[in-house]
């Protein structure tokens, strides 16, 4: 299982990415393989106002549908729209695969997120 050190991460198994008070948002390998072949994305409208842990789109496995959260508060300022015709890429590199772009509102944001051992605790 692959859990990279520079990232952040949520209970929920999305990663977070932080350039300055930009965060971005994917979801983990360990989420994406449980999941199994993804199928379809459901994005954030660009603009769009999340608060933390609010729901920001879907993504759709031959397993299930499975919610999207926000790891932070913040408006959507990108979304990776390629991910929407070929979503089977999360599977292929989930850490590439970014979601969506959160222009963040706390600087302190990344302090209530999981770094990569404790995240890794969680998935054992």
């Amino acid at each position: 299982m692959n859990i990279p050190e520079n990232l952040r991460y949520t209970s929920t198994h999305e990663w977070v990415r932080f350039d300055g008070s930009q965060a971005f948002v994917g979801i983990t390998d360990y989420a994406q393989s449980n999941l199994g072949d993804i199928v379809f994305v459901e994005l954030p409208e660009i603009g769009a106002h999340l608060e933390v842990a609010a729901e920001a789109g879907t993504i759709e496995s031959v397993k299930a549908v499975s919610p999207i959260y926000s790891p932070a508060a913040g408006n959507v300022v990108r979304t990776n729209a390629e991910l929407e015709s070929a979503p089977e890429k999360v599977n292929a590199d989930p850490y590439e695969s970014w979601f969506f772009v959160l222009e963040v509102s706390d600087p302190h944001a990344a302090d209530s997120l999981l770094d990569a051992e404790a995240y890794r605790k969680i998935c054992e």
